[in-house]
């Protein structure tokens, strides 16, 4: 296993920036994903560490040893691709082997790291198979195992998931959640979906414009978001933003950005915010102008003044679509946001 260190790294495809000066360390047995848009260079950074792609500038290191001089076959890491990258030709077994057999493993060592490997994932009663017998999750566990049997220093994994049917990434999710716990192999995880980066990873570094917007743990990510658009990404639903400055407004959430002495952008998750159909002390009284049920709870969209809101309904409340709705808006829940720069002006009560 290995640390890997990104020290001032910086990466150009013409005149989009990949990265600029990356400053960034990820510790030996983390799991840890770059979550961010499409385009924003997320592939890259790991095509860097692979050494795939060069650094225009700066150094990346595993272990505090450059390893800018080393080819990818020389760098002891294992990279699962969107694709699963595997022969078509080859059984199971041999998809499996085949990175051990490239670097002359005995024979007798190949089968014993395969068969365990294959207990792991579930692989056993398909290595005479070929890829094209297999499932999409079956082909998706025959990549990760064709990794693991290397025992790299460090998995580089560029969303693995994202060609997977909607119940299969969860059962994917959760199965690789708890390989990396039984092993605690550094692993670099690239992905779009927030959730899924939410639910796997140690830490987690957003990405925009190749830049870092904020990284830190899933919880810090979510609870104290540095900017709007860490706040607007990450959390579903979306979290709500509202420009108070209206005057002559003189609600709850007007006096409390008046507060602020400038310009803000008021933020609260819909997950905070309770919907009912009477008069709530302290509440926004808004339009419904949208009902979204789940199943296990209904969310009500509202118009208040112009502006979108979103929150849960009680239970034991019944609103309609063109009815008045009371949206109520804990004050410890709240986010502050500068509506020139977008930086966090404070962190909520509710999470220190």
């Amino acid at each position: 296993m290995a640390s890997i260190r990104f020290k001032g790294v910086g990466k150009r495809f013409g005149s989009t920036v990949v990265a600029d000066g990356l400053e960034l360390r990820v510790d030996e047995g983390e799991f840890f994903t770059f979550l961010g848009p499409s385009g924003c260079g997320k592939s890259t950074l790991l095509h860097l560490v692979a050494g795939i792609e060069s650094p225009g500038e700066g150094h990346i290191e595993f272990d505090g040893r450059s390893v800018d001089d080393l080819s990818p076959q020389d760098r002891d890491v294992a990279m699962v691709f969107q694709s699963y990258a595997l022969y078509p030709h080859l059984s199971v077994y041999g998809n499996l082997a085949f990175p051990l057999r490239s670097r002359r493993v005995p024979p007798r060592e190949i089968t014993e790291r395969i068969d365990e490997v294959a207990r792991t994932l579930g692989l056993s009663e398909l290595l005479d198979r070929k890829p094209g017998q297999l499932s999409g999750g079956q082909r998706q566990r025959v990549a990760l195992g064709r990794a693991l049997v290397r025992r790299p220093a460090a998995f580089l994994m560029d969303e693995p998931l994202s060609n997977l049917d909607a119940r299969l990434r969860l059962t994917m999710r959760e199965e690789l959640k708890q390989l990396h716990a039984a092993r605690r192999v550094t692993t670099l995880f690239v992905t779009h979906d927030q959730e899924e980066a939410m639910v796997l990873s140690d830490r987690i570094a957003v990405l925009r414009d190749g830049h870092i917007q904020q990284c830190g743990s899933p919880a810090e990510i979510y609870h104290s978001p540095a900017n709007l658009f860490v706040a607007t990404f990450v959390g579903s639903p979306e979290m709500n933003i509202l420009p108070v400055e209206r005057p002559g407004d003189d609600s709850m959430l007007a006096r409390m950005a008046s507060t602020a002495g400038r310009p803000v952008m008021l933020g609260v998750r819909p997950t905070d915010v309770t919907v009912a159909a009477a008069p709530t002390e302290g509440a926004i009284e808004a339009t419904v102008t949208l009902l979204e049920s789940t199943g296990p709870e209904t969310w009500v969209v509202g118009d208040w003044h112009g502006l979108r809101i979103k929150g849960r309904v009680t239970t034991d409340s019944v609103v309609a679509e063109g009815a008045t709705a009371w949206f109520s808006v804990p004050i410890e829940r709240i986010h502050l946001f500068d509506a020139a720069s977008g930086a966090r002006l404070q962190r909520s009560h509710g999470h220190g």
